[in-house]
This record gives C-alpha cells, structure tokens and sequence, in this order.
C-alpha cells in the first residue's frame, strides 16, 4: 500500500470510528438530560437542552413508586450470584479439559462446543416447564420466582461460552509454570489456585465484564421465571414504561433508564485498562 493509500485508509477509520462514538454518545447523553426534565420540556423542547431546572424528583420516583430500587436490588443480587457461581464451575472445568488426559476429555469438550450454539432463548420454555414441574411435586414455589435459581440458570446458561474461553487461555500457558509448582510440592488443586488462576486473571476478567453486561441486560429468562415483585431491571423497565405511558411523566422512564445505565458504563470505566491489557498478554512474563 502506497503513501497516500494508506492515508486514505487512515481517515476512513477515523471517520467509522468517530461515526460509531457519535451514535452511542448521542443517545446516552440524550437520555441522561431527558432525566431531569419535566413533561413539558420533554414534549416540546429540543432533546438537547439542558433542562431549566434538574428535576431531581425523577429519580426519586422512578426509585420509589416505579420500584426501580427493587429491581436494581434483585438485579445485583442475581447477577452477583451468577457470576460467583459461573466463576466456581467453570475455571476448573475449563482448567481440566485445557491441562490433564483423561477418559471422555473429547466428549466433555464436544458437549461444551455443542453448547455454543444452543440459542438460550430457544430453550426457555423447557426449563421454565422442568421447574415448574418440580415446584409442582414439592406442592410449593422452590425453583420459580426465586433469585437464586434464576442466577443458577443464568450462570449455566453461560457455562459452554465461559469453558471454551478460558480453556483456550489455559492452554496457552506454558508447562513449566506447573511442573515448578509440583517441584515445590504443590498439589494439582494448589497449583491450580495459587499460580494457574492468577495467571489467568486477564481473561477471567473479560469472562466477568461479558456475563456482567449479558447477566444485568437479561429479559428472557427473567421475564418467564419471575413475578412482578421479583422483577430484574430488565424486566422492570417495561413496567416503568408502561406506567411512564399511562401517567404521561416521561421524565421518571428516563431517569429508570440511567439507573439501568450507570452500572454498566462505570464498571466499564473501572476494567477498561485491564480488559485492554488482557488481550494482549500471553503467558510468558519477563
């Protein structure tokens, strides 16, 4: 590629990448000024005005009498449960299948890939029948409108994605790295945990900002499994919508929006530099 090829390359990406920026930004800045808005400035003012004065009460509101605060709740509990229980299954199981032989390793492996393409939203159904009908023979609600087996499906649902990416890092680690531990005496569950995981720690934490974002922002699941009163915010933002329509008070649908919003963009922020370095590590170290 010639000189002035390359330039013409160069402001090409720019402008895609600028291009792409603007069309996130926009709405996000969008939606966070209509936030403090009244319904009058929101009917009949330009959407990027600031607003005459910042109407707090929108928020408050949406917290309150749209329960946004209930569904933020039951959102990071089932999240963080998700992702604690994902975390604790798949490491050694992507650990096992990327570093040991052993009989049935193809099996296990093939079903993992045959996972990927399973779309989750094809198999809600059964599941939601599997559980309903155990909740049928214990004559009580155990396994529906529960948190905890709503992150369980969650974190299962997640499994083959999360054991073929960290199995693909695992076995880009070098083998001295264990064999040095096993010298120093170190059982497989000790290496494992004291050099193999921290090793890993760039992909876990890609592993963790993917479910994260795919865990919080779930509707599916959320929506056939749980009742109003045990909502996710995913879910929660249809009720807050409806109500915002029927109450004509827009300003509150927004500012439940940034409270589904925020979370993510700040842990965004938070990993950013680490996610970056993360994929372009190896496994070697200086």
């Amino acid at each position: 590629m010639n000189k002035d090829g390359f330039k013409l390359y160069r402001i090409f990406v720019y402008v895609a990448l600028i291009t792409l920026a603007i069309t996130i930004v926009v709405p996000i800045i969008w939606v966070m000024l209509a936030s403090f808005k009244t319904q009058l400035e929101l009917v009949s003012g330009n959407p990027f005005d600031l607003p005459q004065q910042f109407l707090w009460q929108n928020y408050v509101d949406a917290f309150n009498k749209a329960r946004m605060g209930d569904y933020l709740i039951n959102t990071v509990i089932v999240t963080a449960l998700a992702l604690v229980i994902l975390l604790v299954v798949a490491l050694p199981a992507s650990y096992v299948l990327a570093r040991f032989k052993f009989l049935g390793k193809k099996f296990f492996n093939g079903l993992f890939m045959a996972g990927l393409f399973i779309n989750v939203n094809y198999i809600v159904l059964p599941i939601y029948l599997m559980l309903f009908k155990a909740d049928m023979f214990l004559g009580f609600n155990f396994f529906l409108n529960n948190l905890f087996w709503l992150a369980v499906v969650y974190a299962a649902t997640a499994l083959p994605f999360t054991v073929y990416l960290l199995a693909s890092y695992f076995r880009t680690l070098p083998k001295a790295y264990e064999e040095a531990a096993l010298i120093d005496g170190c059982g497989h569950f000790k290496t494992m945990m004291k050099i193999m995981i921290p090793m890993a720690r760039p992909s876990i934490i890609t592993v963790i900002l993917f479910q994260f974002l795919a865990f919080w922002n779930e509707y599916v699941i959320s929506f056939t499994f749980m009742d109003k009163e045990n909502a996710t915010l995913a879910v929660g933002s249809k009720y807050l919508m409806a109500d915002a329509k029927s109450q004509a008070n827009q300003g509150v649908m927004y500012a439940g929006l940034v409270i589904i919003m925020v979370p993510t963009l700040i842990l965004y922020i938070l990993v950013q530099k680490k996610l970056t370095q993360g994929m372009s590590l190896g496994g070697l170290k200086d």
